[in-house]
């Protein structure tokens, strides 16, 4: 029977200085390459608490397997449940990325998970679409400016440059507000930037 290779490349041995605080890029691609390893980081962000290493490896097992959990077989959930116990999350808890209670089989993210986040499409990366804020402000203000033409008793009584006044001053709000969030974004992209190799 073959052992599995429970090892870590030397990029990962020596992956942390003294702090555990710095990745290089070549750990950062090393641990995402792997579906399983993305995978439990995107449970674990979705959990956002500790986890048990059966409700994980549950999880994952179903994912793979286009299922539900409760239509999991035995040999589906302990093919996951092994690959996760001898390989993934040690090579995970090595880097600083999770913390692995092996001996409980408690599992969460830890400080380093961030630097793997921003790689992902997750839900919260998503969130953010100024598009659809745009858009919107743009069919309103169409729609006073059109009302307001077209002569609505509430709007006819106000001039046609107060009311692009109006629109044109919740763009700006608008850009202003995009233009706040971008460079809070970029500061926290940069720090953790600052923390690759």
């Amino acid at each position: 029977m073959s052992s599995i290779d429970t090892s870590l490349p030397d990029e990962i041995a020596s992956v942390a200085d003294d702090e555990g605080e710095r990745l290089s890029k070549d750990v950062i691609f090393e641990l995402l390459k792997n579906r399983r390893r993305r995978e439990v980081l995107t449970y674990l962000l979705e959990a956002d608490e500790t986890v048990t290493l059966g409700e994980l490896a549950e999880q994952i097992a179903a994912w793979e397997n286009d299922t539900d959990i409760n239509a999991l077989s035995s040999d589906q959930r302990k093919r996951v449940y092994v690959a996760l116990y001898q390989t993934h999350l040690p090579k995970m808890d090595d880097a600083g990325i999770v913390e692995y209670d092996q001996d409980r089989g408690l599992i969460s993210l830890s400080d380093n998970a961030d630097l793997l986040m921003m790689y992902l499409d997750t839900e919260t990366h998503r969130q953010d679409r100024w598009d659809r804020w745009y858009a919107a402000l743009s069919v309103v203000g169409v729609a006073v400016l059109a009302a307001a033409s077209l002569g609505l008793p509430v709007l006819a009584a106000v001039p046609m440059t107060a009311l692009a006044a109006v629109v044109v001053a919740a763009f700006c709000c608008l850009s202003g507000a995009h233009l706040v969030r971008n460079r809070h974004q970029e500061r926290n992209v940069d720090g953790k930037l600052s923390r690759i190799e």
